[in-house]
């Protein structure tokens, strides 16, 4: 019996390797085995930032129709929702969207700590309406203190925020941006998550700004990181000279210096299944701003979000 199964073993191991393609042993087998045939698109919001000349009900629309799972949607000063009226405002945005056909996967905020009250009515109001992911404002360093009492600071500041995340069931995300802000590296914002309930509050991972901040080093950091990422943010640049200097510059997905083959490998090796906020902060007359006047035709800014995001899907199965 033995025999017979070794022989049945053989055979089988030889029919399916006639199946699959030739392939180098030095390094292309692991590629094999994460073959992109097998992963589903991921699930991208878009930043309502750069569509708020429309209005709630327009927004669901254009969203569905671009192919987009939702909205991360702005609720802070200048954006789709005022703070100061989130209590009706909000409900009215997240009625309206889905009346167009999309839903508020997640927001975009300036919440800062639970001593605020307006910062506790948005979280309420945000919870009430079921929306489970919020971004809170960037922390700055504080005049007159070291950065380590800083990052003390508001490492308690965030574990007051995740346990009112807990009771009201809405999950915090900080997200590392480039700068001199906290969070500038993701050492700060593994830093000041120390003490969060870890459940309820993490990590918004931004690749370009990580990127930006560490051109070869932010993989360490997506992997000091990754187990914390709860949403994550996608967006491209490159190195130019403006006005006589080296800076930033926003450009559409594929067309800058971002590696996402190597970073959407690594988010499925992590096996990191979050939502996505996909932003575009290069030129659309305006757009790009969170202008509610632009300069150009709206159905350009369209078609640039649409390119991107076929862009991104065709970059996740290439991983």
């Amino acid at each position: 019996m033995n025999s017979i199964t070794r022989r049945d073993f053989m055979k089988k191991s030889v029919l399916l390797a006639s199946a699959l393609p030739f392939i180098n042993v030095g390094g292309k087998i692991m590629e094999m085995s994460n073959s992109n045939e097998n992963f589903d698109n991921l699930d991208v919001s878009v930043f309502s930032k750069h569509l708020q000349f429309l209005d709630y009900t327009s927004l669901g629309e254009k969203v569905k129709e671009m192919g987009f799972s939702g909205v991360d949607l702005t609720v802070r000063a200048g954006g789709h929702v005022e703070p100061a009226t989130v209590k009706v405002d909000l409900p009215k945005a997240v009625a309206e969207i889905k009346k167009g056909g999309s839903k508020v996967n997640m927001i975009a905020t300036t919440i800062e700590s639970v001593k605020n009250p307006l910062d506790v009515n948005v979280l309420e109001t945000a919870s009430a309406c079921g929306i489970k992911y919020y971004r809170p404002a960037w922390y700055k360093y504080a005049t007159g203190k070291a950065l380590p009492e800083s990052l003390e600071m508001y490492a308690l500041q965030l574990k007051e925020l995740s346990l009112l995340n807990k009771k009201l069931g809405i999950v915090g995300c900080y997200q590392n941006h480039a700068g001199n802000l906290v969070g500038g590296s993701l050492w700060e914002v593994y830093d000041i998550l120390k003490l969060v309930d870890k459940q309820y509050f993490g990590a918004q991972y931004d690749i370009r700004h990580a990127m930006v901040e560490g051109a070869n080093s932010w993989v360490n950091g997506l992997e000091l990181i990754h187990p914390q990422i709860k949403t994550i943010v996608i967006k491209d640049f490159k190195w130019g000279i403006v006005n006589g200097k080296w800076d930033p510059i926003n450009v559409p997905i594929g067309e800058g210096m971002v590696d996402f083959k190597k970073f959407f490998r690594m988010l499925k090796n992590y096996k990191i299944e979050v939502p996505v906020s996909m932003h575009c902060e290069y030129d659309l007359g305006g757009a790009e701003k969170g202008n509610r006047q632009i300069s150009i035709e709206p159905q350009l800014v369209f078609d640039a979000m649409k390119k991107d995001l076929n862009k991104i899907q065709q970059l996740w199965h290439e991983a």
